[in-house]
């Protein structure tokens, strides 16, 4: 079988919920003896990445130019046309921008499955025209796509009440097991010791709610406990600068996008996992806290709400006092180790699940030809 993925803006290295979704999903489909290529988006190539291929998956670099309000659609329609003339036998379209091409692949006759990520439209950073076309892109890519999987009941339920698809593919996102970090030697390069500080990861976005996090930190004024941010924006913006602005007048450690050992290495050696999110799909970077078995503090929207997790790991969204009173709650309960059910988000039963769904669509249109 022959699948090529759109919608992500490329791997390895790439940062970006969606990237590491693929990065860690396609490599195990490629391993199950099928052809998946990856069309990356050439401004997010860097010279450690400028590659043709990844454990087997193949890759393609087509040009986008690097603006946030359109570099998704542009760079889908040019590989949504490759894809035809690769003649993929399935095409993958994740998130919801991208998937307002779904119409021209289904035009063009090819099979699409799209995975719904998040409704991205209720992120602060997009204007008017940019939640429009998100928007758009949600009811095109539901209605035109052949299989729609969704990484949590919460979109499913959207999906549901927006536009009546009852049959929606739940696919979570994944985590992978984690090595034991047997050096502490990138955090102490930033001034940082072992369990004596606090961690978020993610980009610098408004709907991350990092901003509410430094806040909360600054009123906490915790003496022998430091905040470290890890990330950073993918478009440098207002927010972003004064986001770093203000961190570094109170003192937070800024890491800039980090992975592999250096991310297992912060992540492990964490006191505390925060999360002060307004908007997520299904966070991974919560679920790879907690197979690092840190304890958490997550805001309460629906999306954060998962089963693994207690009543006690939760604040009320923007509420910056809230946010500061369960962070001293958890550190002046003591730093503790949690073992979390994690069966659900196991990247190889997460695999064989998109496969099948592959599967499904081009036996459905195997069926299809036989009855012409």
């Amino acid at each position: 079988m022959k699948v090529v993925v759109v919608g992500t803006r490329g791997i390895p290295d790439i940062s970006g919920g969606v990237e590491t979704h693929c990065e860690n999903l396609y490599p195990r489909i490629v391993a199950m003896g099928h052809d998946v290529t990856v069309v990356r988006r050439r401004c997010y190539v860097t010279d450690n990445n400028r590659i043709s291929e990844y454990k087997g998956v193949k890759l393609v670099d087509l040009y986008t130019p690097k603006k946030k309000s359109f570099e998704a659609i542009i760079h889908t329609f040019l590989a949504v046309i490759k894809a035809r003339r690769m003649k993929a036998d399935v095409l993958h379209i994740h998130a919801i921008g991208p998937s307002i091409m779904a119409p021209l692949a289904r035009l063009l006759g090819l099979k699409v499955v799209m995975t719904h990520h998040g409704p991205d439209y209720d992120r602060g950073k997009w204007g008017r025209m940019a939640k429009l076309v998100l928007k758009t892109g949600e009811k095109w890519g539901t209605r035109f796509s052949h299989r729609v999987i969704v990484i949590s009941t919460v979109i499913a339920d959207i999906l549901r009440n927006k536009y009546g698809r009852e049959d929606t593919d739940l696919i979570y996102n994944g985590v992978n097991t984690p090595k034991r970090s047997e050096s502490t030697e990138y955090i102490e390069s930033l001034g940082l010791e072992p369990k004596k500080y606090i961690v978020a990861i993610g980009r610098f976005v408004q709907e991350k709610g990092f901003h509410d996090l430094i806040e909360a930190y600054k009123r906490l004024d915790i003496k022998g406990v430091k905040l470290a941010l890890v990330g950073d924006s993918d478009h440098p913006d207002k927010y972003s600068e004064e986001l770093r602005r203000v961190g570094k007048e109170s003192g937070v450690v800024f890491t800039g996008f980090i992975k592999g050992e250096p991310l297992n290495e912060i992540s492990q050696n964490a006191s505390l996992f925060v999360l002060p999110s307004y908007h997520e799909g299904l966070p991974i970077a919560l679920l790879e806290a907690m197979s690092q078995e840190l304890d958490v503090v997550v805001s309460d929207i629906p999306a954060n709400k998962i089963k693994e997790l207690e009543e006690g790991d939760f604040f009320p969204v923007g509420n910056v006092d809230a946010l500061a009173a369960k962070i001293e709650e958890k550190l002046q309960t003591g730093i503790k180790h949690r073992k979390y059910n994690l069966t659900n988000y196991n990247w190889d039963h997460i695999a064989e699940s998109t496969l099948k769904v592959y599967e499904q669509v081009v036996e459905s249109g195997r069926k299809k030809e036989r009855k012409k």
